[in-house]
């Protein structure tokens, strides 16, 4: 492994997420996933831990390493180098442009769309939009998803379907399974549905346009609030065909395999299988001057070595930062992760 001059601190850290207790969300992030320990969350439900994050409502916390008790959002604003030269890297701030969440849904989430930037920008004094890319962690074997409308729709027909409480006739209802990916672009109504359990990677930004809600009430038993003149403004009311799945190729080298997942304007993700449990070797990685790295792990352990000597233990349900340009890595293990970068 050659080794580089690298910062003392630009080496891989753990981070502790923030947690979201939404009347939809179920306990298996805390059962499966070991997130009991939640800053804003008491023993109640809890609908979604944002695992990367450097926005406002839920900044993660860095859980271990010269950084540790630390939000990200300081870390990266004493490290701008971190983040990387990606000209996707948003500017000053401590801003990741991206965020990162686990989603739990035991009940349906609200229909619900999202602007584009020039909306967010113009509308929302200066935020980002939000287009995002779901991968199915685990579906109960009913479960579906919102994606678009099943034919073109005109804005008096949608206004009149939400008045009634028709919408759903509307909606495309898709089946889903586990390890599926879904791209659902600004603008695209779409909702997760019961019995699914979604690791979301998204632009930096918290901005939903609820149209409907079922007509849930919350905890202190009134309406939640709903967005529908916005929503309406940036919603795409063209009929959407059935998405499919994405051509997916296994790449192998000794002691992993990886497949790229998607790639679009504001991300780039993959899935690793690591499997090295019988094997002296261990599997390389280093991140370039471009971008940092997130690896999300869905299942198993490991530990990552790095070239100076330090190492960093992972298990299921662990989020790891990687700065950009760190120092040199070897994983070994047996675990599948997501690798998220710019």
């Amino acid at each position: 492994m050659t080794k580089r001059n690298i910062s003392y601190h630009s080496r891989p850290f753990l981070l502790s997420p923030a947690g979201k207790n939404y009347l939809w969300g179920g306990v298996r992030l805390r059962e499966e996933f070991g997130k009991d320990t939640m800053r804003d969350v008491a023993d109640e439900c809890l609908a979604e831990t944002w695992e990367c994050s450097t926005h406002p409502d839920g900044p993660s916390i860095v859980a271990s390493g010269e950084w540790k008790g630390k939000t990200l959002t300081d870390v990266l604003n004493e490290h701008p180098e971190y983040l990387g030269t990606h000209p996707e890297q948003t500017s000053g701030n401590g801003q990741l442009p991206i965020l990162i969440k686990l989603i739990d849904a035991k009940e349906n989430l609200s229909v619900q769309v999202h602007p584009d930037d020039t909306y967010a920008h113009a509308k929302e004094h200066g935020q980002q939009g939000k287009s995002e890319m779901w991968y199915v962690m685990d579906a109960k074997e009913d479960a579906k998803l919102v994606y678009g409308f099943y034919h073109d729709m005109d804005k008096d027909t949608l206004n009149s379907s939400l008045k009634d409480g028709t919408i759903e006739k509307y909606l495309q209802k898709v089946s889903i399974h586990k390890d599926d990916v879904f791209f659902i672009e600004a603008g695209t109504i779409h909702a997760i549905g019961a019995g699914a359990l979604i690791a979301e990677i998204q632009e930096n930004s918290n901005l939903t346009y609820r149209l409907y809600d079922y007509d849930r009430l919350d905890k202190n038993g009134c309406l939640r609030e709903l967005h529908r003149e916005k929503a309406l403004d940036v919603i795409n009311l063209k009929g959407s065909s059935e998405p499919r799945q994405p051509l997916r190729v296994l790449k192998y080298q000794k002691g992993s395999a990886s497949e790229l997942l998607c790639r679009c304007k504001y991300f780039q993700v993959e899935r690793h299988l690591l499997n090295t449990e019988r094997s002296r070797e261990m599997v390389e990685f280093y991140t370039k001057k471009n971008s940092f790295h997130v690896f999300l792990c869905m299942e198993g352990c490991g530990v990552i070595f790095m070239e100076d000597g330090e190492f960093l233990n992972f298990f299921k349900g662990d989020c790891i930062f990687t700065p950009a340009n760190s120092v040199n890595m070897r994983f070994h293990g047996k675990a599948e992760l997501l690798g998220v970068h710019c």
